[in-house]
């Protein structure tokens, strides 16, 4: 198989993790890739931790299960790298991508000798100053779209508008301030 990438989420009920990853693979597969994604659930409700995935290849996806190795981790709550074992399984040479002010290396104690690399976003802050309101699934989309390299930049951002045109249809005021914050994101994510 070609290329492929498996990628977990971690976020809390409301945060918008499984909508970023299910934008993610939207994306991808306008850009040409064969993708899955997906979510799982615990207790649903808002607030409860819950997990979701991706996988993009450049190939037909013949594996149809839950991902147990993934390359990349996404902590779209800072609070859940205490709260759960985010690098369970996550490949030794993989990364992960919090959502936080702090620098990435200020993580390193707190992930379970996880040696692979450790990328940081303010996704608070650039959804409160872009959007107005605490989003934080698209700047982390960003994020992860600018470490992982799956696809052209600018094919990516135009997937993406593509993806909030429809998503956005009925609040098509909404769109630009997406826009902003996933362009931010991918400019001011820390550790590359």
């Amino acid at each position: 198989m070609g290329r492929m990438i498996e990628i977990r989420w971690h976020g809390r009920g409301g945060q918008g993790a499984k909508t970023a990853s299910l934008l993610l693979a939207e994306a991808a597969f306008d850009t040409g890739k064969y993708v899955q994604g997906f979510p799982e659930y615990g207790p649903e409700r808002m607030g409860a931790p819950i997990t979701a995935y991706n996988r993009i290849s450049d190939e037909p996806i013949t594996i149809h299960s839950n991902i147990y190795e993934p390359d990349y981790v996404i902590v779209v709550d800072e609070t859940l790298v205490s709260a759960v074992d985010v690098t369970a399984g996550l490949k030794k040479d993989g990364a992960i991508v919090i959502n936080s002010a702090k620098d990435p290396e200020e993580f390193r104690p707190l992930l379970k000798g996880f040696e692979g690399k450790i990328y940081t976003i303010d996704a608070r802050k650039i959804s409160v100053e872009e959007l107005g309101r605490y989003f934080p699934n698209v700047p982390m989309l960003g994020a992860i779209a600018k470490i992982t390299k799956l696809m052209d930049e600018d094919a990516f951002i135009e997937a993406m508008e593509r993806s909030f045109h429809h998503k956005f249809a009925t609040k098509p005021h909404v769109i630009e301030g997406n826009m902003r914050a996933l362009k931010r994101a991918m400019r001011e994510v820390k550790g590359l």
